[in-house]
């Protein structure tokens, strides 16, 4: 069996989460953005912290105590696109034969210590993970789970400190040599997602698998929020994109469209191998080119989980934050299973279910990293909602088809 090796860079910070804010009361109504790029707060959206202060005209500390009725986190875990996607996928290939490295910067803080010790936890290689003289890179989640008829959101508030530091001299020529690059969440380390286009076109050149997952773009939203964001040097990024995973705003915001299927039509042109598309509670959606490592899949579209989703109407303790960052991580854990098994393309749907139960199951508990009481615990965990939900999409397209 061949040996896989995937490298990420991209987003590692502290997650502190506030569950059970409500977005709509009083107390919070007067944070809200008024229009894009203002520092205010929008429910699924990210802002820096400074710029949040400027808007709310006070101290953060003393506004974060407004907001949360001066309680303390539920929860302080490792968070960040790249580093929960690269966990999860690690533990879910636990007892095959991969390996899963991450490559970015802390500080040389509390946080950086906690942050330390937490990822050794985790089967990632952190070996080219680095604490910094800098702050370490943190982010407030605000959580309401009954908001959007119980779907729940979250609201991100985040310092990135020690990753503006981070850029591509930090990617040496092991992480070019990986069979699977992941670019995670770059706009929170701004070195990085500002010469993507290069270091894309480096990857490909190197016969790398190259995966970006996006995040909400405040850097660029606040400085153009009429115009699309950008990835990168240009749009060259998207031809040397084998997969590129993002949720349904943040794809409109990218190619600058209106709606979901120009914008598909934007990275299909462009040259992007394959897409994949969250929207919370809805279908995802997406596409895989002929001239990709993908089965061709012109219209790509399906449900979230059933199970998780009855599960959920029992009752729960969780909220919703790191469902994106754990649905990347099943995607990238499946992809990572069909090259081991080598097969010649790769199915999209395939990687796309465990990505379903990956994020589905993040529900189950607060913040997006779990943390295993033993190896393999956690594709243990999701593997019955894994074959619930592939007897789910037979059924619906059984059904479909009669």
């Amino acid at each position: 069996m061949k040996k896989i090796t995937v490298s990420g860079v991209g987003s590692c910070l502290i997650d502190r989460v506030y569950n059970h804010v409500s977005f709509t009361s009083k107390s919070f109504s007067s944070f809200l953005s008024k229009e894009r790029g203002d520092g205010g707060l929008s429910p699924g959206h990210l802002v820096f912290k400074e710029e949040f202060e400027n808007f709310a005209k006070d101290n953060f500390r003393t506004v974060l105590k407004k907001i949360t009725n001066n309680k303390l986190p539920d929860k302080i875990n490792i968070g960040g696109p790249c580093i929960v996607a690269m966990i999860n996928a690690a533990q879910i290939t636990e007892n095959e034969d991969c390996n899963f490295r991450f490559y970015g910067y802390g500080g040389e803080d509390d946080d950086g210590d906690f942050l330390l010790s937490s990822l050794k936890k985790t089967p990632v290689d952190i070996s080219n993970y680095t604490l910094t003289g800098k702050d370490t890179p943190s982010t407030i989640v605000l959580s309401d789970p009954s908001y959007a008829d119980g779907h729940g959101e979250r609201i991100f508030i985040n310092s990135i400190a020690s990753a503006w530091d981070y850029s591509p001299n930090n990617l040496d020529d092991e992480f070019f040599s990986s069979d699977i690059v992941v670019f995670g969440g770059t706009a929170l380390v701004p070195q990085i997602h500002d010469h993507l286009t290069s270091l894309l076109k480096k990857a490909k050149s190197k016969k790398c698998i190259t995966i970006v997952t996006t995040v909400f773009d405040f850097r660029n939203e606040k400085a153009n929020p009429d115009k699309k964001w950008p990835l990168g040097e240009n749009d060259e990024s998207y031809l040397n994109i084998d997969l590129l995973i993002t949720d349904f705003e943040e794809a409109l915001r990218l190619s600058g469209e209106d709606c979901i299927d120009d914008a598909m039509k934007f990275f299909r042109d462009k040259g992007t191998g394959a897409v994949i598309v969250t929207n919370g509670p809805h279908n995802v959606k997406g596409f895989s080119t002929q001239n990709s490592i993908f089965q061709k899949l012109d219209n790509l579209d399906m449900p979230i989980s059933k199970a998780v989703s009855e599960k959920l109407k029992e009752g729960h303790s969780g909220d919703t934050t790191g469902c994106g960052d754990n649905f990347a991580g099943g995607v990238i854990a499946g992809l990572a299973l069909q090259l081991q098994s080598k097969q010649s393309l790769i199915d999209l749907t395939e990687v796309v279910s465990w990505g379903v139960v990956s994020g589905g199951y993040t529900c189950f508990y607060i913040g997006g990293t779990y943390f295993e009481k033993f190896p393999g615990e956690k594709y243990n965990l999701l593997l019955p909602y894994y074959n619930k939900y592939k007897e789910q999409i037979k059924i619906d397209n059984e059904t479909m088809h009669t």
